[in-house]
């Protein structure tokens, strides 16, 4: 028998795993967003995705009411924001940050890979955090342009 994983083994096990970087933001009294490495594709029909987000970030209360969303997929020249997202503290929505309000008045940001605004249908209490599911209501994406990823705690980009 195999004793319990503890949370600091299971996140340097996933430092292994890459993933996408988003930036999901939804407005409230004043607009909210974070960076998000744990979107995921749920459905195709319906179309579906989620992401998970700690109820102690702060901004959960925002999300925690929130009945849109808008999913940014980055570009890997969107590093700085990408980071800027992830800080807590400040405005993230302050110069150099450019967005404007988009459908359903959600925060869009300008120059991203692909956005999805989405409708909330779902918010799943699992662990220390919450999981949103999330069904698109409207969408743009580029052709050209690479995805920005996370692998072993760093931003990174594909190999050419």
């Amino acid at each position: 028998m195999s004793a319990p994983v503890s949370g600091d083994v299971f996140r340097r096990v996933f430092r292994h795993h890459a993933s996408g970087v988003a930036v999901v933001t939804s407005r409230g009294e004043s607009p909210a967003g974070f960076t998000a490495t744990s979107v995921v594709s749920l459905s195709a029909d319906p179309p579906l995705l989620s992401f998970g987000l700690s109820c102690t970030a702060s901004s959960w209360p925002a999300f925690a009411v929130a009945d849109h969303v808008a999913v940014h997929l980055l570009t890997e020249e969107q590093q700085e924001l990408a980071a800027t997202f992830a800080r807590s503290g400040i405005d993230r929505f302050a110069a150099p940050t450019a967005w404007r309000p988009g459908p359903y008045g959600v925060p869009v940001l300008d120059g991203v890979l692909a956005l999805l605004v989405c409708e909330v249908v779902d918010r799943v209490s699992t662990g220390d955090h919450t999981l949103v599911i999330a069904g698109p209501k409207h969408t743009e994406y580029r052709e050209d342009g690479r995805p920005l990823l996370y692998h072993d705690g760093q931003f990174q980009t594909l190999s050419r």
